[in-house]
Parts: C-alpha cells; structure tokens; sequence
C-alpha cells in the first residue's frame, strides 16, 4: 500500500470525525436553542389572556430549526460518503430534536389559536350575562310593580273595610 493510500484514509477518518463533531454541535445548538422548561409550564400573568401570550412566546424555538437543518446536512454528507461506523445514536438523536421542535410548533400554534379565540368567547360571555342581569332586572321591575300594585290594592281594600265598618 502507497505512502498516499495511507494518508487518505488517515484524512478521510479526520474528516469523518469532524463530520461527526459538527453533527453533535449542531445537535446540541438545536437542543440549546429550545425553550427552557421553567419558561413554558411557570408562566405569570393577570388573566387568561395574558397568560396565553406569555406562553406563546415562551414556546419560541428560536433556532433550533436552523442547527437542526445543519445536523441532518452534516449527517447527510457523512451518511453518504460511509463516514460513519455508528451513526444509529446521531440518527436518533436528530429525530428526537425534529420531534421536540414539532411538538412545540404544534403547541405554540394551539396556543396562538386559543389567543385569538378566548377574546370572542369573554365577550359572548359578558353579553349573554349583561342579557341575563337585564332580564332579571325586568323581572324584578316587574315582581316589584305587581307588589306595589298589591300593596296599594290591599291598602285600598283596607281603605274600602275601614270605610264600611266606619259606615256601620
């Protein structure tokens, strides 16, 4: 075997490796790139809607999405050219980055949908009860005017028997 075999395949197991390297980086970029824990599940806020916001915000994935592109590249390029040995952990390690970006894509689209949603719904709400407090103030007007017209009836009716004993 020649003195430049040797070589090449000395420098085709570097690049390899460092094929690898930027795969775990990238990986790890991804990963770091993600929202904290603590940001998505402790969120404070003074209402519903509040709370929503910060949420949807918090669910940010900044990019994760860019350095993961980058790790299935590199992961591509070595794929192909026979560069790895293993590359069962990096392969899995991609799809369980990809799935955590989706997961929180989905969650963040949810919660956008929730956003816009939760402002119809208060006001459906505040109009069906202002309708509710209307009607029941009629119906209290209306048991009130029936009492009064009760009330002045039987003072009436007293009025009459007190004007009938007194004519006795």
């Amino acid at each position: 075997m020649s003195q430049s075999t040797l070589d090449e395949d000395e420098l085709f197991g570097e690049a390899a490796s460092e094929v690898r390297e930027d795969v775990e980086a990238s990986l790890e970029q991804a990963s770091d790139s993600l929202p904290d824990t603590d940001d998505i599940w402790n969120v404070e806020a003074d209402n519903t809607l509040g709370a929503l916001n910060a949420l949807r915000s918090a669910l940010d994935t900044g990019d994760a999405a860019d350095h993961l592109r980058d790790a299935k590249k590199w992961y591509t390029m070595g794929e192909r050219a026979d560069a790895f040995e293993e590359a069962d952990d990096l392969e899995a390690e991609i799809g369980r980055v990809e799935e955590a970006i989706e997961d929180i894509e989905d969650a963040k689209e949810q919660v956008g949908d929730l956003t816009s949603t939760i402002p119809g719904v208060k006001n459906t709400l505040e109009e069906l009860q202002a309708d509710d407090e209307e009607a029941d103030d009629e119906a209290d007007a209306a048991a009130d005017a029936d009492t009064d017209e009760e009330s002045d009836e039987a003072q009436t009716d007293d009025e009459d028997a007190e004007e009938a004993e007194a004519a006795e």
